[in-house]
């Protein structure tokens, strides 16, 4: 039996959740101390796990500290059907070789957060890839047409008289059926996840199952605003730099300090209201922020990482000065669109050019316009306030 820890237990079902769905059920679950399966899963849309998709992880942490059994599962699978919860328009499907390369460092990433070696870590074809019609057709039995496509999302493209495929339709199933699978009492997920999730319990009660209790947590904003995702190149990602984690988190609204310091870290709450008075008291926001950049740089990096960020941070945009160490690259060509795309700083010409259009690309500090500028041997480039390279 595990010990039933009321704060512990209490900050599972409070810290960032959205909505709990059949919460008296959990509560005397974690209460019992009984051991209970949590499980969470994630598609390989994208080589990165960015911070949005740590916020159930993090949830993920607690319950493991709690001595429950994790269940992390990499929809290597439901990666190539494709989820389009939280889309408005359909997801083209990927390759087996495209999720294949995007999961190969999940795990590693995954592990700065949870204890990989006390969880379960499993990949959905294994089960999902050896169905048949007859099994899903007796999944599908349990949903209607109507409950698919009363989605919001799915209604609206409907309406607009936009193409909703089939596949579309059997991805809920297969996100329940790895409910079935893993035999999971409860699943941690983001709120635009609900429709997925709740397609778990139902099969669990048509497979003879005790229906998982639910955990969803809000989703957080990324660097424009928008929901974070990697779709839109909005994320602060968990392989980053220290530099550019720090730089990121420095860059986002100053409305999301403190929604940021409760979903993405476990600085405990009570300091977290401390940060909130200070600024509702006056203190500049910009203080805040840097505990909140060092605090995340520091979790997912080390201290050391964390006050080398905020050094480089303080002396590139606050002093305006240009870093001691800066990485150094020869290219090809020394034409200045050549530098600028073999060396990462953008990703086309066609971005090069326009970032030199916006006054974006400056050498040795002064900015440069000429996309027939010629790069000299020892020329320092810079990107906006944060790239750096030296050219040799």
């Amino acid at each position: 039996m595990l010990k039933a820890d009321k704060n512990k237990i209490k900050e599972i079902l409070e810290r960032g959740v959205g909505e709990i769905i059949d919460k008296e059920s959990l509560v005397k679950k974690l209460e019992s101390g009984k051991e209970l399966r949590v499980k969470f899963g994630v598609d390989p849309t994208s080589p990165n796990i960015h911070l949005g998709r740590t916020v159930p992880l993090l949830k993920l942490r607690d319950f493991q500290e709690l001595g429950h059994k994790i269940v992390f599962i990499i929809g290597d699978f439901t990666g190539i059907i494709g989820d389009t919860s939280d889309k408005d328009s359909e997801r083209p499907m990927l390759s087996e070789e495209k999720v294949e390369e995007n999961m190969k460092n999940y795990v590693k990433q995954a592990g700065k957060i949870i204890d990989i070696e006390k969880c379960e870590v499993l990949y959905n074809s294994h089960w999902l890839g050896q169905l048949g019609f007859k099994e899903i057709g007796k999944q599908a039995d349990a949903f209607s047409v109507n409950e698919f496509i009363s989605r919001d999302n799915i209604r609206k493209r409907l309406d607009e008289g936009r193409r909703v495929s089939l596949r579309e339709v059997l991805y809920p199933l297969m996100q329940g059926y790895d409910s079935v699978h893993v035999k999971a009492d409860v699943e941690v997920g983001g709120t635009d996840q609900r429709f997925n999730i709740l397609a778990g319990r139902e099969l669990q009660r048509q497979y003879g199952q005790e229906p998982q209790d639910i955990i969803m947590n809000p989703l957080i904003e990324g660097l424009d605003g928008r929901k974070m995702s990697s779709s839109w190149g909005n994320t602060v990602n968990l392989l980053d730099t220290p530099n550019d984690m720090y730089g990121k988190i420095m860059s986002l609204g100053d409305e999301l300090i403190i929604k940021y310091f409760i979903f993405a870290t476990r600085v405990s709450l009570e300091e977290v209201e401390g940060y909130r008075k200070e600024i509702e008291n006056g203190a500049n926001p910009r203080d805040v922020k840097m505990k909140l950049a060092s605090e995340i740089v520091k979790f997912y990096h080390s201290d050391e990482d964390a006050k080398k960020a905020e050094d480089y941070f303080i002396k590139t945009f606050s002093k305006k000065e240009i870093p001691d160490e800066i990485p150094e690259f020869k290219p090809s060509a020394y034409d200045i669109i050549s530098v600028l795309t073999e060396s990462g700083l953008a990703t086309s010409k066609a971005e090069a050019r326009r970032n030199m259009e916006q006054n974006g690309i400056k050498i040795n500090g002064q900015v440069i316009t000429d996309p027939k500028t010629e790069v000299k041997n020892g020329d320092i480039i810079q990107k906006g306030k944060r790239y750096f390279i030296k050219v040799m």
